[in-house]
């Protein structure tokens, strides 16, 4: 039985929607389970190990913003996170999706991209400047920590399933 291309083309389009749908779902229940940790001037945001995964394909720039939009929505500080934090990601993962895209050597752009986001929480540290008058270069200081080793630790479990699963199909 032959399928058509509009066939081909709706169970491509359900696939990567699927696709998007469950990194989104991830990143949320992540953030949400671990919200003690996950908000605040000192976070460890597990979740943000889903960030690596805009490295081996486009689709998850929209998974992994459209998960932050919602995770952000669960934030004390919601009414600025949401928007400033999803715009920062969208463009922190363009960015590192640009940096990294000649790059072979996963490890390496695992490392630059942890180390962009590590910098652009100067994002988050402006929100918490502004909303609790707490000192920006200390307060970049500790969520830049916190991002750095959640993106450590998710940069190995990401490396590791990418050694199993194909994440560029």
């Amino acid at each position: 039985m032959n399928k058509s291309a509009s066939q081909i083309s709706s169970a491509s389009m359900i696939s990567e929607l699927t696709k998007i749908a469950i990194i989104s779902a991830l990143y949320v229940i992540v953030t949400i389970s671990l919200a003690p940790i996950s908000f605040g001037a000192i976070q460890f945001r597990l979740s943000e190990m889903f960030n690596f995964l805009a490295l081996y394909h486009k689709r998850y720039v929209i998974a992994v913003t459209s998960g932050v939009i919602i995770a952000n929505f669960m934030s004390p500080t919601w009414f600025l996170d949401v928007p400033i934090g999803s715009i920062s990601t969208f463009l922190a993962l363009i960015f590192c999706r640009y940096v990294t895209k000649r790059i072979k050597n996963d490890i390496f752009k695992i490392c630059i991209t942890a180390i962009i986001f590590a910098v652009s929480m100067f994002t988050v540290a402006a929100q918490l400047t502004i909303l609790f008058d707490l000192p920006f270069f200390y307060s970049w200081l500790t969520v830049g920590i916190g991002e750095l080793l959640s993106m450590t630790v998710g940069g190995i479990v990401i490396y590791w399933l990418a050694k199993r699963i194909n994440f560029t199909k």
